[in-house]
């Protein structure tokens, strides 16, 4: 499945982004879609997931701050960002057709390109 992010950049401590990954598949509607965050010198770590149905999970650390959504007309998830923090500086991906188990996202093998979000304080 090919994917394309989009929508990082540099913001302030506080600020706000939106993410964006597209995909041409015409299997959108029934994938569920992650949205993963590598650190500097850390591994990729999942920060949201949406389900087929539009049930979403959100790691510890982004809840209450960000919102995954999905369009299915469009094929397109979104990773809203408010109330950023310098921690969430890191190489954001979207993952396609992951698996659940005991509610929690096992990505899939398609990964879009990545896009930096940078948090200055």
């Amino acid at each position: 499945v090919q994917l394309q992010a989009s929508g990082g950049g540099l913001v302030q401590a506080g600020g706000s982004l939106r993410l964006s990954c597209t995909t041409p598949s015409s299997d959108f509607s029934v994938m569920a879609m992650g949205w993963h965050r590598q650190a500097p010198g850390k591994m990729r770590a999942l920060v949201a997931s949406i389900n087929s149905r539009g049930v979403t999970d959100y790691a510890a650390s982004v809840q209450g701050r960000f919102t995954i959504s999905r369009d299915n007309d469009k094929g397109t998830v979104y990773l809203q960002m408010n109330g950023l923090k310098p921690e969430d500086t890191g190489v954001y991906y979207c993952n396609a057709g992951g698996t659940y188990l005991e509610r929690r996202y096992y990505p899939g093998s398609s990964w879009g390109q990545g896009t930096l979000v940078t948090v200055s304080s």
